[in-house]
């Protein structure tokens, strides 16, 4: 009974711990993101806390963290920049609801589809991202109002720091676990730069994060059409985009623990969080693969950490602005650039000579289109790459067998599926001029799959008619002949019916 009671207690200090540094990690992002929307960085932290806080309590995947990101941030500017905050906060309502009847419609599954060079060009464009982002930390605005790379002393100190940082969290493991590393690193760095008096950017030189907790609030918006056709494509575009970040970070903490996430239930919970969001006065969001990787390798792995995290957020934003104020913004770096680290997937160069090059295409693709665009655009290119290239490959595969009867009749016998990639080849397998007034396509080794298939034997049989000659199709299968029957108006073919076999049997009746 005690060593129950101890592995409860060590797993929940793990998880809380855990929290405590992801929040730490969550307000330099949240604070960003928000300006990129456009909105006060409160707007920002408290989409983080409602974000994190809801889909844990309604058991999202556990140790995985939501809250403010940037792939939805630059969905939202243009709204607000066009129409204001309080249509933001509507339109985010409304993401909420089109993602939780995604799950309610149990869509999440799908996510299944998307094949694998996508998901690791999606880490991999993702982990390029974030190393991006924290640039811009190593820039300070000038008397001209533009921003300029540090330089000098403080370019120095700010490296330091940021090396001194990823080097606590790459030995601390090493010597012991009872503390998070990205967390004794955060306390170490502020100690160090507070008390020896270094000059170095803080967290309060970004934004004043001080604020009460968030209030219940309609949306002051007319209720009427207008509004909805102003809200409806930003809200489908970010449940989209979203949902499309949430299940492939959920499929990446999957590949980490070794454990099942449930795609429809994550999907409900970040549209309830959402929408939560929209009356509470917080500009939404989704998972945050960044900070899931810190919660992950710290030991957060059960949807206590996110619950941490959200609380401990709320707490520096109600009482501690102060102290957090301090914490210098390269202990924050140097986290991110170890989460870089640990996201990328260093293994992908030495598949480059292993796999395919179309899947090595897809994925480099899918990476830099994640740099240049965004998550949800890149996984959709990536997909749609994915599929083209299979339809090639399965287009070049369709071959006949050409055998002539003694009656004079002439078979061809189709090996590979008959689609729309493949039936133009298709065509070319034939000659109706040559070929003698009988003529059979033996199915058995292909398949006819779509409304390219038959029409293309529906053209096939149109230049056997005008030759004078008759032509059979032969062993379909039963999904083939239904098929074909359904579209009868459209195919002049005699389909004949493959001959039934009866097995003999001395037990009479």
């Amino acid at each position: 009974m005690f060593q129950i009671y101890y592995d409860h207690a060590a797993r929940a200090k793990d998880d809380i711990l855990s929290g405590l540094t992801v929040a730490f990690a969550l307000v330099p992002e949240a604070v960003a993101f928000a300006f990129v929307a456009g909105v006060n960085p409160l707007v920002g932290l408290y989409g983080a806390f409602l974000m994190g806080l809801v889909t844990s309590l309604v058991g999202g995947r556990p140790g995985m963290i939501s809250g403010a990101t940037g792939s939805m941030a630059v969905v939202m500017v243009a709204l607000v920049a066009q129409h204001g905050v309080e249509y933001l906060f509507a339109a985010i309502v409304l993401t909420g609801i089109l993602q939780m009847i995604f799950g309610g419609l149990k869509f999440g599954k799908y996510i299944r589809m998307v094949p694998y060079p996508v998901m690791l060009g999606f880490v991999n464009g993702l982990a390029i991202v974030i190393f991006l982002a924290q640039m811009e930390q190593f820039k300070i605005e000038g008397t001209d109002g533009v921003m300029h790379w540090l330089s000098g002393a403080p370019m120095f100190t700010m490296l330091g720091l940021v090396a001194l940082t990823m080097a606590i969290m790459f030995f601390l493991p090493k010597v012991t676990r009872a503390i998070p590393a990205g967390l004794a690193a955060i306390i170490t760095i502020s100690l160090i730069v507070i008390f020896g008096g270094l000059d170095t950017k803080s967290v309060g030189d970004i934004a004043d994060i001080s604020g009460g907790f968030p209030a219940f609030h309609i949306p002051s918006v007319p209720f009427n059409l207008e509004t909805l056709w102003i809200i409806l494509p930003y809200a489908v575009i970010l449940a989209g985009v979203a949902l499309i970040e949430s299940l492939l970070t959920m499929t990446v903490v999957d590949e980490m623990t070794g454990t099942r996430g449930q795609g429809n239930r994550v999907s409900i919970g970040q549209g309830l969080a959402n929408t939560v969001n929209g009356f509470f006065g917080g500009m939404g969001g989704c998972a945050m693969i960044g900070q899931t990787m810190i919660n992950v390798s710290s030991g957060g792995l059960r949807n206590l950490s996110g619950i941490a995290a959200a609380l401990f957020l709320l707490v520096f934003i109600m009482f501690a602005s102060g102290l957090i104020a301090m914490v210098p913004v390269a202990a924050l770096v140097g986290l991110m650039f170890m989460v870089v680290i640990g996201t990328f997937e260093w293994g992908s160069f030495n598949l480059l000579k292993k796999i395919p090059p179309e899947d090595s295409f897809v994925g480099i693709l899918v990476a830099v289109v994640t740099v240049f665009t965004d998550l949800a655009t890149a996984v959709i290119i990536g997909v749609i790459a994915t599929a083209l290239v299979f339809a090639w490959q399965q287009a070049r595969h369709i071959y006949t067998i050409k055998e002539d009867n003694s009656d004079g009749s002439r078979v061809y016998r189709v090996h590979g599926p008959l689609f729309f990639a493949s039936a133009h080849r298709f065509a070319e397998l034939f000659d109706p001029e040559q070929d003698p007034d009988e003529v059979y396509i033996d199915c058995a080794m292909s398949r006819i799959a779509d409304h390219s298939a038959i029409e293309a034997i529906d053209n096939l049989a149109e230049r056997y008619k005008k030759a004078g000659k008759k032509l059979h199709l032969v062993h379909l299968s039963p999904e083939c002949r239904k098929l074909l029957t359904t579209a009868a108006e459209l195919v002049e073919v005699n389909i004949k019916e493959d001959p039934q076999y009866h097995i003999a049997d001395d037990k009479l009746a």
